[in-house]
Parts: C-alpha cells; structure tokens; sequence
C-alpha cells in the first residue's frame, strides 16, 4: 500500500486532496495520512491547528523529516493568495504578473530552502507540492463550470464557486467558517478517475499539480 503524509492549510484542503489522489490511482491502495493539521484536532475546521502559517513552520520542523520515515510521500499545500511579498515572493517580476507555472516554481524555491537544501536534496522524490493559485477553489471550478473562462480562474474563485452552486446544491460556502462537508459533497466527482482526467487540464495549478508533481513520481509502497 502506498502512504501519502498531508500537510494542508486545513481540513478542507485535505478532503479537496485526498479526492483528487483516489481518483488519479483509481485504486483502493493507498492511505492519505493527515500530518498538518491532525485530523483529531480539526475536525470541525474551527480550532488553531490550520492555516498557511502552520504549513511553513511545519516543513521546518523534525515532525517533518520524521514523516518520511512512515509515509512513501509526504503532500505540501499551501493556496498563493498568502504569499505576495512573503519572504521575496511576489506575483510580478520585471516582466510583469507571473504565469501560474512560473508563480508555483517560485514557491516550491522557497519551500526548498525552508526544507532545508540537504534534506531536500535527498527526498525530493518524494516530496509532491500542491501550490493552489490563487485558491484551492479554483481547483473546483471545472467540475461546476462550462465556460474556460470560469474554470481558468485564478481569482474571485469561491465567489465564482459559490454562483455556480448556487443553482444547484442546497447550500454555499461561507468563506470564514467553510464546512468539511460542502468540501467533500464538491469535490468527490474528483474521485471518479474518467471526471478527473476529462477535467484537470482546465484550471492552471491543478494541472500542474497533476503533470508536474503527482505524475513525475516513480511510485512504490514501504510494504
């Protein structure tokens, strides 16, 4: 069995994840272990144990490096709307606003140093960023959206994901108290390998989540 170690802003963004990897291996082989925040502790998605902060000091920690020791890989999510001007990250370079692609290397540059270069360097095969830009919404968007305008977008997604729901489900997300229920509920046609891989291709982070990261692994299990 294949082990996957998940360190996430929060909750929701295990469950968006944790759907996705089920329906890319179709497979009832693999055990999604929540590391950051623990799912004992954030249940409800309401304690202190999320939230982007948490992802960068976790990475740092020997929790982390001790993950590799019960995972095959461990997942890094983290959502880009954080990150302008984090530490000399920015969207823009003297070209102008970066593309999805080169925003996402930018992060995973400096993850790499928060990591630690040696420590890097040896386990970078199995370490698979999850860089959502802007939001891990927008990663929904081609599930509830027709139009490539509307699942290319980068921003104003939960808004945009909220519009289309709207029409169809029997609620919304409340961006300051997002329910875990609504994240699985939205997200679980991603279960469905053929759903997935007809959709993936149409917003810019989850496809690079999927080619780049999920897909350059030579995969193998620790049993």
């Amino acid at each position: 069995m294949t082990t996957f170690g998940l360190i996430t802003e929060g909750l929701t963004d295990q469950i968006v994840i944790e759907n996705i990897l089920s329906g890319y291996f179709d497979t009832d082989n693999l055990s999604v272990h929540p590391l950051q925040p623990e799912r004992n502790k954030d249940n409800d998605n309401k304690s202190g144990h999320g939230g982007w902060t948490l992802v960068i000091k976790y990475v740092q920690t020997q929790d982390f490096q001790q993950a590799f020791q019960f995972n095959d890989y461990v997942i890094i999510q983290i959502d880009t709307d954080v990150l302008d001007g984090y530490e000399g990250i920015s969207y823009h370079d003297e070209k102008g606003v970066l593309s999805p692609e080169q925003l996402i290397e930018k992060v995973k540059e400096k993850f790499k140093s928060l990591i630690g270069e040696a420590f890097y360097s040896e386990h970078s095969h199995r370490i698979i960023f999850a860089i959502a830009v802007h939001y891990i919404e927008c990663w929904l968007l081609p599930l509830y959206y027709k139009e490539e305008s509307k699942q290319q977008k980068i921003t104003g997604c939960l808004r945009a994901l909220n519009d289309a729901i709207n029409k169809t489900k029997k609620f919304t997300i409340d961006e300051k108290a997002k329910n875990p229920d609504y994240y699985r509920t939205l997200s679980d046609p991603y279960s469905e390998h053929k759903t997935l891989m007809k959709h993936y291709q149409n917003n810019p982070s989850l496809k690079f989540f999927i080619e780049k990261e999920i897909q350059t692994k030579k995969y193998h299990s620790n049993q």
